[in-house]
């Protein structure tokens, strides 16, 4: 049995209650389709309501933690040296759309370090996460990134612009935080994408890294404008070349 801190105990116990409130809704979503008015003013409250069950679950335990979330923005408390980095439905296009490819995030920021992240994609049931130095985990076995060292035999990852630049062979998931979960998983052999916001990267970016892969230097970066390139280690240099110009 792996040994995991207590910070990421109640992650995976928040992730778990609000994944409650959001399979229930998108049971609803699906039902929604056929309206006219569509699914959308649903889904926002969706997100909202995931994402105050998250804060209030976090916050029972670590009252002084400060966040950093997608809908919320920037809630600063007594503890500012560390922060919840979340967001509450990373694939809300899929969700809206009844395609069950969507995820919870959590993150812990200490010190301006990714410590602690948790990637969970409720509809599968896959809880991906991962600690500072002491690896990567899909529902406790070990993750490793892929070891293919040929550009022609590996799958990328990106979003609707990356796609459209690179000739490698390309998905476009619709989920960030997903994508950087299969890298880390070797499902997927890289991720990239320009201008994407930390709480989409913030766990996946340290899962990757914890499963043996390389991440650029995502601290550069404004929190909404960053440039992440994410890969095995043997594919690394091949994929940046490709992607010179991007």
């Amino acid at each position: 049995m792996i040994s995991i801190s207590s910070n990421l105990n109640i992650m995976i116990k928040a992730a778990e209650k609000a994944s409650k409130s959001a399979i229930r809704d998108f049971g609803e979503v699906e039902k929604l389709q056929v309206s006219k008015k569509g699914p959308r003013d649903f889904v926002t409250k969706t997100d909202k309501h995931v994402e105050k069950i998250l804060i209030e679950e976090l916050s029972k335990t670590k009252k002084n933690y400060s966040f950093l979330s997608e809908e919320v923005g920037s809630i600063e408390n007594k503890d500012k040296d560390n922060v919840w980095i979340i967001d509450p439905i990373d694939g809300t296009t899929n969700f809206l759309h009844g395609i069950p490819h969507f995820a919870i995030c959590i993150a812990l920021k200490t010190k301006k370090e990714i410590i602690s992240g948790l990637i969970f994609d409720p509809i599968k049931d896959e809880m991906f996460f991962a600690e500072k130095n002491k690896g990567a985990y899909l529902n406790n076995q070990r993750l490793r990134v892929s070891k293919k060292n040929s550009l022609d035999d590996c799958l990328f990852s990106s979003n609707h612009e990356g796609v459209k630049f690179s000739n490698l062979n390309m998905r476009y998931s619709g989920c960030a935080a997903l994508d950087l979960a299969y890298v880390a998983s070797g499902r997927l052999d890289g991720f990239f994408h320009n201008k994407i916001n930390l709480w989409d990267i913030a766990a996946g970016a340290l899962m990757v890294e914890e499963a043996g892969g390389i991440i650029n230097d995502i601290n550069k970066y404004k929190t909404n404008k960053i440039d992440i390139r994410a890969s095995s280690s043997v594919i690394n240099d091949k994929m940046l070349n490709n992607l010179k110009n991007f």
